[in-house]
């Protein structure tokens, strides 16, 4: 008891109550005989067989601890992508590495920007640093540098940017994204978050590798869990300046991945035919969507990802809330949007063949 008489109890710190919980995509439609889930970005092609049978032969060690370094990961990426081992970071997840370099380099008082529909993580973990999110206006649903970098004070410690951002599909050409560095203090952290960087094909598009690899302040993060099939393992990986590395090495935990993890990710790089054929399904299947999208009257925001986010009219029982009301009683889940600050929007993955027709199908019905 308190010298008031009042019961104490531990308090989180501040900021911590103010994180919304993370919601991911939908996986049920209640009631539904067979569920085409379309709302986590996942890719229609399942894993690479190379990485399931990697997986597999990770269950006879399951006794022993796992390489803290995820060296074999680590050296299977610096081959792929010609870098350094020494200077990538493996975790659990992209959303891990988001949030250790967070608490490496956030402190109470300090602010990272985002922009207005980045991913919710970046709020998350700036909020669970202590620190103060700060939100950019976009500019037809795309990264506005110039917002950006109009939101930056002496307390700006990080800027998140999403390129290709989810969930809106935009990308930020990679001279708009050396302008915004250009413009930073030193002591700014600008974070690439890349998740769907294979995805792209535009010719004024990098990931951020060669920004990474020449810059102090400049880190670029991936993940396995969308081009490769592998969301299930938790699959992620950071690439930076040796300072920043060093700092994240001695944040994360000792052993942040599993052993089957770390195989299963050094087998699907090995797959190189595996990606090419989900791209060239990305490639046909992305614009027949958008366009069937755009035939039926939803205004469809141009997207290099995996995705795309389509806009409903205001008009009464027509909007998103509705629409998605009336996909899953027919089996059929995408992703609300209104944490995202789109309420009246929806997400939808790029899925099979058949699943994407039966999306158009439903829609077209629901739309008559």
């Amino acid at each position: 008891m308190s010298a008031s008489g009042k019961s104490l109890r531990p308090q989180p710190r501040a900021g911590v109550m103010e994180i919304d919980a993370y919601i991911p995509g939908r996986s049920h439609a209640p009631g539904a005989a067979k569920v085409i889930k379309l709302s986590s970005n996942e890719t229609p092609l399942g894993a690479s067989p190379k990485a399931i049978d990697a997986y597999k032969r990770g269950a006879d060690t399951l006794e022993l601890y796992p390489d803290g370094g995820a060296t074999e990961l680590r050296e299977m990426i610096g081959k792929t992508y010609g870098l350094d081992p020494n200077r990538i970071v493996c975790g659990a997840g992209s959303d891990e590495l988001l949030a250790v370099l967070a608490r490496a380099y956030l402190k109470d008082g300090d602010e990272a920007i985002y922009t207005t529909h980045g991913f919710l993580m970046y709020r998350n973990v700036t909020l669970s640093a202590g620190a103060t999110p700060v939100i950019a206006p976009e500019k037809n649903f795309a990264t506005d540098v110039d917002a950006i970098l109009a939101c930056v004070t002496p307390k700006t410690r990080m800027v998140f940017l999403a390129n290709p951002n989810n969930p809106t599909g935009t990308y930020t050409p990679i001279s708009e994204v050396r302008r915004l560095h250009a413009a930073l203090p030193g002591n700014v952290i600008l974070l690439i978050d890349a998740a769907y960087a294979e995805y792209v094909r535009k010719n004024d598009y990098e990931a951020g590798i060669e920004l990474a690899g020449s810059s102090e302040n400049v880190v670029m993060t991936r993940t396995f869990s969308k081009i490769h099939g592998l969301a299930a393992l938790r699959i992620g990986w950071m690439y930076g300046p040796a300072a920043i590395v060093d700092a994240v090495n001695r944040t994360r935990g000792p052993f942040n991945m599993s052993a089957p993890s770390i195989a299963a990710g050094a087998a699907a790089l090995t797959d190189l035919a595996h990606v090419e054929r989900a791209v060239e399904h990305n490639m046909k299947w992305l614009p027949w969507v958008s366009d069937e999208l755009k035939k039926l009257g939803l205004e469809v925001t141009p997207s290099v990802g995996n995705f795309v986010l389509m806009h409903f009219s205001s008009k009464p029982g027509k909007g998103a809330k509705e629409a998605d009301a009336f996909l899953i009683s027919r089996g059929i889940v995408l992703r609300q949007m209104t944490a995202y600050k789109l309420p009246n929007a929806l997400r939808m993955t790029i899925g099979t063949e058949e699943q994407n027709k039966a999306v158009i199908a439903a829609l077209a019905e629901f739309l008559k």
